[in-house]
């Protein structure tokens, strides 16, 4: 089949089959006589496969190792969940870190008064991150960051 009924029957866009084909995560296409590119249906599985782990928020890096893993029928699956469970831990930290930022503006967001007076505790918030810049072009870590201390020398959270 060609890159359109490729791109098709595995759910991706032509350019993903191209950029996959071109970072080595799928074999080179065969080629036809007139250059056109052709794809196997157990190409066309491997680009499902990558789709899938792409939705799951996996790396290149991991899914080539996965590729790897799937295509060797000998494999032990205990490397597979590690890959997996590796990939999970990282997005329970992401998780976390986003929680933390929701509830970091949502707090701000509840001390806003949110009324015609110019005073805003968002944007005194905001302000203080970008004082906290030290010459020479390095950042102190924020001082309102919900899971940090504040900084040396940086102005104290608001909290009106």
């Amino acid at each position: 089949m060609n890159i359109g009924q490729a791109a098709a029957g595995s759910g991706l866009s032509a350019k993903m089959v191209r950029h996959y084909e071109s970072i080595r995560l799928i074999p080179r296409a065969g080629r036809t006589e007139a250059g056109y590119r052709v794809y196997s249906a157990k190409d066309v599985n491997t680009l499902r496969f990558i789709r899938r782990a792409r939705e799951l928020g996996l790396s290149i890096e991991r899914i080539k190792r996965l590729v790897g893993l799937w295509q060797d029928r000998e494999r032990p699956s205990a490397e597979v969940k590690r890959v997996a469970t590796e990939h999970v831990a990282e997005l329970d930290a992401k998780i976390l870190e986003l929680v933390a930022m929701r509830d970091a503006l949502q707090e701000l967001a509840k001390a806003c008064h949110g009324d015609p007076r110019p005073d805003c505790p968002i944007l005194r918030d905001l302000e203080s991150g970008a004082r906290a810049a030290i010459p020479g072009g390095s950042v102190t870590e924020h001082v309102s960051h919900p899971r940090r201390s504040t900084a040396v020398g940086a102005a104290p959270r608001h909290t009106a």
